[in-house]
């Protein structure tokens, strides 16, 4: 599995370009980095015209990849010369006697029946046990592709899928994507045995296979630990929800919209507005509290839910705490995007009657602030409500900010379950390990290094026995070395999440909008789609084509034991290497089977 590479291996599918679309506004952020990819791409072409010298390349940096390719190959044409050294020129052996034979057969009488065992295993065994593990894994294909129609049903062309809106869904999409797309990498990393190991062209396919074994292994034995633990403490464990739920969303809240309406930190706020709105939010929590309490004793069976869940991996009850999370603070959302409207109303008519105080008026058709004569009526009028709306804007724009701070506090917090889910779903840690354990398996690309040419000779001298010669032509040594695969192209879809979250949330136009009142929405998850997917096709593997794929596997492995029970190789050449060697059929020297290859 060591091996050079031209250009840097890629951990995920390259095909995630504009696959999944986005929706408004989060779409201006996947324009951005096209034209920033674009940017980029004509700055490289410039960048190609801008040379010293123009050369034509020549015919070996034309054949650079072929040559590599060869590279690859020679260490396994090596292994496979030195294990079938024995067999050149070996003198062909007398034929045996019959006593010779009868003494060879008793002592291999147990080598035979063992060989004996393996061919019925491989004539009568093996392909029942085959076709039923075929017709099971049908099955569950079959199922799981029901079930991810439901989850990706659309109501209108337009609209949300539930994976889109469920965080749990979306869990549940993820593992029957991975468990559909499995045989079908399996069976080609299958198939690369049967030719050139050296061909490089499914060793990134194998990082991603055995990555998603490994963090699905890994997400399985964290889920078990931890819905032990919530099924033996689920009482426990639902008093703390419980409690939690009670003194952070209700009771707390309660607080703080009581402290609002009595001049809080010092600040003289209308009293009337400042009571009327708080006892509409204390009306609407008093609501949810009754509601909550009807839901209490189902808490305890919710949790071992959750826990039982946990056995199909940690990652299914985090991303079910987020629902439940999103679920059970939904009141203080529809604080949020209450006050936010009242708040921006009321700033759009206090502009619009500044405006008016000025004399001036906005053009909505030409986008620009015009000059206008109003009567005195009209001034006297605008002025007074500019007044009582400019008077009151700092008691709505005290609750505004109280619960815009709590909207924000449970984006944090459904992020960072996010982020969660991401390190558990698609972690590069396979690649990482090979990265410590060998960097010649996870190639980054190729360099040459100029060796110091005396040491150079002396070294090669020194192997070959030769002394040192005193003049000799100048003659420059290059070393062809592997360039490991950097960290940062390791965790590039990790930076890319990373970057889309700095833009959604720390940008300038995220700032003016709590300015201003106007709705920040949460990221959606589409945008998130080219890192939750990133280890998985587009378009999955179907039902007919898996089937395809197993029939055609089962074919070439019975045509494969008949051949071999014929005394044949598996290209239709006759197994001669028996007969070479002097030796019964099936009894050859370990060394003699070089057509595994």
């Amino acid at each position: 599995m060591q091996y050079l590479s031209l250009t840097q291996i890629s951990l995920a599918l390259g095909d995630k370009r504009g696959a999944f679309g986005s929706v408004a506004p989060f779409d201006r952020i996947d324009k951005e980095e096209e034209i920033e990819r674009t940017r980029k791409e004509r700055l490289i072409e410039k960048l190609k015209l801008h040379t010293v010298v123009t050369h034509t390349r020549t015919q070996k940096e034309l054949a650079l990849a072929t040559i590599i390719s060869q590279i690859n190959c020679s260490a396994e044409m090596d292994h496979l010369m030195q294990r079938n050294i024995s067999l050149v020129g070996v003198r062909m052996k007398r034929s045996q006697s019959v006593s010779e034979r009868v003494v060879e057969s008793a002592t291999n009488l147990w080598d035979s029946m063992l060989l004996w065992l393996k061919q019925v295993f491989n004539q009568h065994v093996w392909p029942l046990a085959y076709q039923m593990f075929v017709l099971a894994l049908m099955t569950h294909r079959v199922l799981a592709e029901g079930l991810i129609r439901v989850l990706d049903w659309r109501p209108v062309p337009d609209s949300a899928a539930l994976k889109d809106v469920s965080a749990t869904a979306q869990q549940i999409d993820i593992r029957l994507q991975q468990f559909c797309y499995w045989p079908a990498q399996y069976l080609t990393l299958h198939r690369r045995r049967r030719d050139w190991e050296s061909i490089t062209n499914s060793h990134p396919e194998y990082i991603r296979f055995f990555n998603s074994l490994w963090l699905v292994a890994n997400d399985v034995i964290i889920g078990i630990a931890v819905g032990s633990f919530i099924i033996e403490n689920a009482d426990f464990v639902a008093a703390q929800m419980d409690g939690l739920i009670g003194t952070y969303s209700i009771q707390g809240l309660k607080h703080t919209i009581k402290w609002l309406m009595d001049w809080p930190g010092g600040l003289k706020l209308n009293n009337e507005l400042a009571k009327f709105l708080g006892e509409l939010f204390l009306w609407v929590i008093d609501y949810w509290a009754n509601c909550m309490l009807s839901i209490r004793p189902a808490l305890p069976h919710i949790t071992r839910l959750i826990g039982l869940s946990s056995f199909a991996g940690a990652s299914l009850p985090i991303s079910m705490f987020s629902d439940l999370i999103s679920l059970l603070t939904i009141h203080i959302y529809s604080f949020y995007i209450a006050s936010a409207r009242i708040y921006n109303w009321q700033l759009t008519i206090i502009v619009s009657l500044f405006h008016l105080f000025r004399g001036k008026k906005r053009n909505v058709l030409r986008n620009r602030i015009d000059s206008c004569d109003y009567d005195l009526d009209q001034l006297l009028l605008g002025t007074i409500l500019f007044t009582l709306l400019f008077f009151l804007l700092p008691t709505v724009a005290v609750f505004y900010a109280t619960f815009a701070g709590a909207r924000i506090v449970i984006i944090v917090l459904k992020a960072a379950l996010d982020t969660w889910l991401a390190c558990l779903n698609h972690f590069p840690l396979f690649a990482l390990m090979l990265r410590l354990k060998d960097s010649r398996r996870l190639p980054g690309g190729i360099r040459f290094e100029l060796q110091d040419t005396p040491s150079a000779l002396l070294s090669s001298n020194t192997r070959s026995g030769q002394p040192h010669p005193s003049q000799s032509a100048p003659t420059s040594y290059i070393k062809l070395k592997s360039i490991p695969l950097p960290l940062t192209q390791t965790f590039a879809q990790y930076a890319q999440l990373g970057q889309r979250l700095r833009k959604h949330y720390l940008s300038p136009r995220v700032f003016l909008c709590l300015v201003s009142g106007q709705f920040v929405p949460p990221i959606h998850r589409k945008n998130l789609y080219s890192l939750q997917y990133s280890m998985l096709p587009v378009q999955r593997v179907g039902i007919s084509e898996l089937w395809r794929l197993l029939t055609a596997g089962q074919k070439e492995k019975k045509s494969e034991i008949n051949g071999l029970a014929n005394g044949h190789l598996p290209n239709g050449m006759p197994n001669l290497v028996g007969k070479r060697s002097g030796q019964p059929h099936g009894k050859s020297k370990p060394g003699a089977y070089w057509w595994s290859k």
